[in-house]
């Protein structure tokens, strides 16, 4: 007699270490039970995040309380209930009915105190911090307004009498935001966005690949953006923005700025500033914007700006048709990040980190201002101003926070300016469009302040032909040289100047002129001497690779439709993109900085592509120069040790694919008995079909013609 076989009963007996609900076969979901403690390979993203006590608040988080008013008579009431809604205004927007001020029933006198209530708790943080009202408000000689949260007293009742320990957390090591800086092959990063997906990569230029070294899916709603010295990355999301680090890009702190839009890091990375605009609700409504700085380390809030956005597109700030060009506030220079400023009317408003105040309690007043930049090295600002009835237009050098004037120069007749300072900090152009006597065409001139020379020499060129367009300007990022796009024609001319002759004399000096190019775009190496000459988009990724010390094309090339260059920040490579705004052909090819091409990759959907920045050289400019004078001697002995590095990597990787292999005829051999196990419970299932071969059944639709009989066709 044949028993008839239950194969999950006998899958269960041949497997007992598996989890109940086991071989999954008509279980219900909720009574499967995972082993404890197993992720089953899912990490959530706040895994490492320990859950706070939820502290509930009273529902008055939007509500503040003034102490420290005078006590006034009830027939002075109405009068100092006006002196406090002028107060309460300067915070933010009120609620109807939004202020109270307790009257004591014996006396008829106020009772020292009143509450406000503003439309939005985010107002009463944002008051609280600013500079007017956080150290306390001077109402008059008498009298120093404090301020506080109506919560507050609340939490502060629940403090208990008895002092209780707090548990200590164990310290756990904080990765290292700077390990891509040691890899021992002293390979860069970048960043690809594509699709859905986020890819962190090495560039491998000696091997001619790239490497992943993190991926992954749906990190970020819009974009992504590196720190400006490389050691975090920002993601953007509905509810704000996050930044990651370390090798397995950990979140290293989140900032509440719902609908962010962009974003901007200080030089140093201390701070951040997001931004968003908010819609008018009706007619009468006004296009207005929010910029929030934040604490980067702390993810603290530190000031708000609000307001129309009228407000702050002013002068360069104002794009076209009203709106708003970013960033509204621009960094100061220097290795501390210590101011911030925005353009105004007639003004420039200069903020002091980190209490976010404005410098000296005033902005700088400035007549016609309309546009400003710092100096990348220095809390040195240049400022133009546009001419106003009988004033010239100006163009002046002020130094904070003394404010002092240190040089300036006045213009006549000028139609645009563009400010263009030196990455070292060592110049300022000035091109200035000036209109001629009859008013129907211009002139190009550059005005260039030597800013580390005694006194602030000025020198003033103009190209050959002055009416020519001038296209572009691009300072060599070391050095002294410079290049101008320059033609009116589609096939432009590119000039190189420099400063100074071979003495160290100061001078404009014309070097060559190279005619005719497919040129709409230059990119200096961030170590200078190299260039690439770029045609992009309507040129069809035409690239010259050009060494502007020996003046010579070291190789030329296309990428064709090619929409963007950028150099590693090594000048090693450089890599050339065609990104999503063209429909076809998107992907990245990396070059190396004499042209040849090393590697292509093929995205679909590419939307960004940036390398990850490094920190500045520690080194003095005189060790540097001394590296490059004996460029050879240590070249020789690198190129050595890179060789060594480059064959090391790749035994690593021959005795990594040995060890899976290994791994793999291991698992064979621990799952044989598993195997044969499984043969005899199938040959036992099966019975005698066990030796028929494998088959498939298919339904295939065969047409076959019974019969054809051909009649004439009769048209009647």
């Amino acid at each position: 007699m044949v028993q008839d076989l239950d194969p999950f009963a006998v899958a269960r007996d041949l497997f007992p270490d598996m989890p109940p609900g086991f071989p999954f076969e008509n279980f219900d979901l909720e009574e499967l039970i995972l082993p404890t403690g197993d992720d089953m390979g899912i990490k959530s993203d706040d895994d490492d995040i320990k859950e706070e006590d939820i502290q509930t608040q009273s529902g008055f988080g939007s509500c503040l309380v003034i102490q420290n008013l005078p006590k006034a008579p009830e027939e002075k009431y109405e009068k100092l209930m006006t002196v406090v809604r002028t107060i309460a205004s300067k915070m933010g927007e009120l609620r109807e009915n939004g202020i109270y001020m307790p009257l004591d029933e014996t006396t008829k006198m106020t009772k020292g105190f009143a509450f406000v209530e503003l439309a939005r708790r985010e107002d009463v943080d944002a008051a609280l911090l600013d500079e007017r009202f956080a150290n306390g408000y001077q109402l008059d000689k008498n009298h120093k307004l404090i301020f506080c949260r109506f919560d507050d007293f609340d939490k502060y009742a629940k403090v208990p009498d008895e002092y209780a320990p707090l548990e200590q957390v164990p310290y756990k090591q904080p990765e290292n935001l700077h390990s891509w800086l040691a890899d021992k092959l002293g390979r860069d990063q970048y960043v690809l966005r594509f699709g859905d997906n986020t890819v962190v990569c090495f560039n491998d230029g000696k091997r001619g690949r790239a490497d992943l070294a993190f991926q992954r899916e749906y990190w970020t709603e819009s974009f992504v953006q590196w720190s400006p010295q490389g050691t975090m990355l920002a993601t953007m999301h509905r509810q704000g923005m996050a930044v990651w680090g370390g090798p397995s890009f950990t979140r290293l702190n989140r900032f509440a700025h719902p609908s962010v839009r962009l974003i901007d890091f200080s030089p140093n990375e201390k701070y951040i500033l997001s931004y968003t605009s908010h819609e008018p609700v009706t007619a009468r409504d006004s296009y207005t914007i929010l910029i929030s700085i934040w604490d980067v380390r702390a993810g603290k809030l530190l000031r708000k700006f609000e307001g129309p956005v009228d407000e702050y597109a002013v002068g360069s700030s104002a794009g076209p048709n009203g709106a708003l060009k970013w960033p509204v506030f621009k960094w100061a220079g220097g290795r501390e990040d210590l101011y911030f400023a925005r353009l105004g009317r007639s003004k420039i408003s200069i903020f002091e980190c980190p209490h976010m105040g404005l410098l000296g309690k005033e902005s700088l007043k400035l007549d016609g201002v309309q546009d400003f930049e710092w100096s990348p090295a220095e809390p040195l600002l240049a400022a133009y101003s546009a001419e106003q009835g009988n004033q010239p237009a100006r163009i002046v050098l002020i130094k904070i926070p003394e404010r002092t004037e240190i040089r300036q120069k006045n213009m006549l007749n000028v139609s645009d300016v563009k400010l263009y300072w030196h990455p070292q900090g060592t110049y300022l152009a000035v091109k200035v469009e000036a209109w001629t006597k009859t008013k129907k065409s211009t002139t190009t001139s550059f005005q260039i302040f030597c800013v580390k020379d005694k006194d602030v020499p000025l020198e003033v060129f103009e190209l050959k032909n002055n009416k020519e367009r001038v296209l572009n300007f691009a300072w060599e990022p070391k050095g002294h040289r410079f290049a101008v796009v320059h033609g009116d024609g589609p096939r432009p001319s590119i000039s190189f100047f420099t400063m100074r002759d071979d003495k160290g004399r100061l001078g404009v000096r014309e070097l060559k002129m190279l005619d005719n190019r497919a040129c709409n775009a230059i990119s200096w190496s961030p170590q200078g001497r190299n260039i690439v000459l770029a045609g992009l988009k309507n040129f069809n990724g035409q690239l010259e690779f050009f060494n502007v010390d020996e003046m010579e094309t070291m190789a030329t090339a296309e990428h064709f439709m090619a929409t963007d260059v950028e150099w590693d920040p090594t000048g090693r490579y450089v890599a050339t993109v065609v990104s999503h705004v063209q429909q076809m052909e998107n992907g990245v090819n990396v070059w190396s900085f004499g042209g040849r091409l090393l590697y292509s990759t093929q995205r679909d959907k590419l939307y960004q592509f940036s390398w990850r920045p490094r920190m500045p050289s520690l080194l003095p400019p005189e060790k540097e120069a001394e590296i490059v004078k004996n460029l050879k001697q240590y070249s020789k002995r690198y190129d050595e040790e890179d060789e060594q590095l480059i064959m090391q990597a790749d035994a690593d990787v021959l005795h990594e694919r040995q060890r899976a292999l290994d791994e793999w005829k291991s698992y064979q051999e621990s799952q044989r008995n598993y195997a044969a196990l499984q043969l005899d419970f199938k040959r036992e299932l099966y019975g005698l079909r066990f030796h028929e071969k494998e088959f498939t059944i298919q339904k295939v639709m065969v047409e076959q013609i019974i019969d054809v009989k051909e009649e004439p066709y009769n048209a009647k």
